[in-house]
């Protein structure tokens, strides 16, 4: 098990950023579902999650070949790209899931508690809102390279390990 939160101060600024967070990591999650797909059937399994401050990336198997994976999705972070097709079906999934949570009360709620205990916290509603305003793939190619720029990596390896 490989747990990496790539940290970077650019994600907390704005709700902009946090948005565009989000995008990043569905489109590298959809850049990565093919080139990705031996190691699903060789069990190795990955998830990439837009963190609270920054890009989380899980690996876990028990196979001598997770190394390799990690290093395809570290490649796909270095080397992203889209095209503006995928950016706005992205773009409008996202605006659907945020008003899918809009809608739930219970959901709501969670959310509303959650921006009043914890500091730096945006709500669905102030995502949904920026996302309504209209982004640009020009500003997701601007936060990624900021994002990269100032980049702080914690990491934690469990199991059988050599270096």
């Amino acid at each position: 098990y490989v747990h990496f939160h790539l940290i970077s101060s650019q994600v907390q600024q704005s709700t902009k950023s946090v948005v565009l967070l989000e995008i990043f990591v569905s489109i590298l999650s959809l850049n990565l579902s093919e080139p990705a797909y031996g190691a699903d059937i060789a069990k190795l399994k990955y998830k990439l999650v837009a963190g609270e401050h920054g890009l989380v990336i899980r690996v876990k198997g028990f196979n001598h070949k997770l190394p390799l994976l990690l290093q395809l999705i570290i490649d796909h972070v270095s080397e992203f790209s889209f095209t503006p097709a995928v950016f706005d079906m992205i773009k409008e999934e996202l605006k659907k899931t945020y008003f899918n949570m809009l809608i739930k009360p219970e959901v709501l709620a969670k959310d509303l508690h959650r921006v009043i205990l914890e500091h730096g916290k945006w709500s669905v509603i102030d995502k949904y809102r920026r996302l309504m305003k209209g982004l640009s793939a020009e500003s997701l190619l601007s936060f990624v390279k900021a994002f990269k720029s100032q980049l702080f990596v914690e990491g934690l390896a469990q199991g059988n390990l050599t270096c």
